[in-house]
């Protein structure tokens, strides 16, 4: 086991802080409104087999190379393999995770905007002019500046700490923290009077409203809900001790993103149904349809409070580990930590300044017809992040040592074999297969 002091002190703490940057807000609040769009059930379905088939052989795949080479995603690459070519994949991930950091930090200052207004109870006393007030918020420059920085300064606080001290510290209590919200919110949702149809509806089986274009939504949410692609995972498992067993790591990961994304169904489709809303409201959702419901419900101040909290701390524990990617790639020895960590926290606010002006100041700024802050989201969604699923399916098929690779994997246990050979067989024929026809649809 690692004697560095950015070793994680236990599986449990692994999977916790892992589970955490996964399940950001693309498990609580894009799933919702994406079942939704096409069909519930069905959009369910097929995003629970592509969690299997793509997002569970890739988490593995990040997790090997990380431990396999104890070492940060840029130096994972360039240690197992002396190809120049491959140095790409972790330098991707790099330049991946900050132009990343630069939009979902906005989204980041929005949501702890609307927390600060939801337990402040300013949200509902606005008499349902909520897309009103949405605007005027993303609109107000100073307004969105500020609430970015604090929500940086907070990443930095944690991240000063570092890995034992910092992040997992912190994820043990925000992770649970997170799931007796949804409890709450659960429990609320389903002693609704249309709780029922609200369940049909997530659960139940409407061809009518699935299309081929869901089936790839669904295809592309398996990988994008598990933080996989930018190496953030490679960072996170170069910290794991050897004893432990990757495949279960990675399965308890990815059931966690599961039950969470479920839970936000079963949370959201009984209250939209309850009070008369479109369950495909889209990504208005959040900041628009759920205060209108709320401020018809009994308590309702106190329940968005506690959903924008839940919101609050998935945003945070995800962007933990993309600001954790970057700050090991720069200081591989983690000496001065301090000081990259308030360099990189500065540059990194200083680049989220244009998408955090892009609905103010800089509306008038487009890119390929986009504002600044979608036109990042294009890229880095649709482009880079598959990119970088692809080229890590390839290497650990095509490029690492088979011994290294089957040693990490099975931790020389030969029950695992079974287990090894159907994993190898996803991430080296299926997986770059699936992730190429996501790309060649999001583009």
């Amino acid at each position: 086991m690692r004697k560095s002091k950015n070793t994680w002190s236990s599986q449990l703490a692994f999977i916790i802080s892992s589970a955490g940057a996964a399940i950001g807000i693309g498990a609580i609040w894009k799933f919702p409104y994406m079942a939704g769009q096409f069909g519930g059930g069905l959009f369910l379905l097929s995003f629970l087999l592509f969690t299997f088939l793509i997002g569970v052989p890739l988490l593995i795949s990040e997790f090997i190379i990380g431990r396999a080479s104890g070492k940060n995603a840029v130096k994972a690459y360039d240690t197992l393999s002396p190809t120049p070519f491959w140095k790409i994949t972790g330098r991707l991930g790099v330049v991946g995770c900050f132009l990343l950091l630069s939009f979902y930090s906005v989204v980041g200052g929005w949501i702890l905007i609307y927390s600060y207004l939801g337990v402040t109870n300013n949200i509902i006393s606005q008499n349902n002019n909520y897309e009103t007030l949405f605007n005027d918020i993303i609109g107000n420059s100073y307004i969105v500046l500020l609430g970015v920085f604090i929500f940086i300064i907070l990443n930095m606080v944690v991240l000063y700490f570092g890995v034992k001290k910092g992040i997992e510290k912190v994820s043990k209590v925000l992770f649970p923290a997170m799931l007796m919200i949804f409890i709450i919110l659960v429990v609320k949702a389903l002693t609704l009077s249309d709780a029922g149809k609200g369940l049909e509806f997530f659960f139940g089986i409407h061809p009518e409203k699935f299309s081929t274009e869901g089936l790839l939504y669904a295809l592309g949410q398996s990988f994008f809900s598990l933080a996989v692609g930018f190496s953030c995972m490679v960072t996170y498992s170069s910290y794991l001790s050897k004893k432990e067993n990757i495949p279960r790591a990675a399965v308890s990961v990815a059931t966690m993103n599961i039950i969470v994304s479920i839970l936000a169904g079963v949370t959201i489709f009984p209250i939209v149904y309850s009070f008369n809303f479109e369950p495909t409201a889209g990504p208005g959702l959040l900041f628009i349809v759920l205060p209108s419901i709320f401020s018809k419900m009994a308590f309702g101040s106190l329940f968005l409070a506690a959903f924008l909290l839940l919101f609050l701390f998935a945003t945070l524990t995800s962007s933990f580990s993309l600001f954790e990617v970057i700050i090991a790639a720069f200081n591989p020895r983690d000496k001065g930590r301090g000081k990259i960590v308030f360099i990189i926290g500065l540059i990194v606010f200083l680049s989220t300044i244009p998408a955090s002006l892009s609905f103010g100041t800089l509306s008038h700024v487009t890119v390929a017809g986009k504002s600044i802050f979608d036109a990042t989201d294009y890229l880095v969604s649709n482009i880079l992040l598959p990119i970088g699923c692809l080229l890590i399916s390839l290497f650990v098929s095509f490029r690492m040592d088979k011994a290294m690779i089957l040693e990490e994997f099975t931790n020389n246990h030969t029950k695992s074999m079974i287990y090894f050979k159907i994993w190898k067989f996803l991430v080296r024929y299926i997986v770059p297969v699936l992730i190429i026809i996501v790309m060649l649809f999001s583009l």
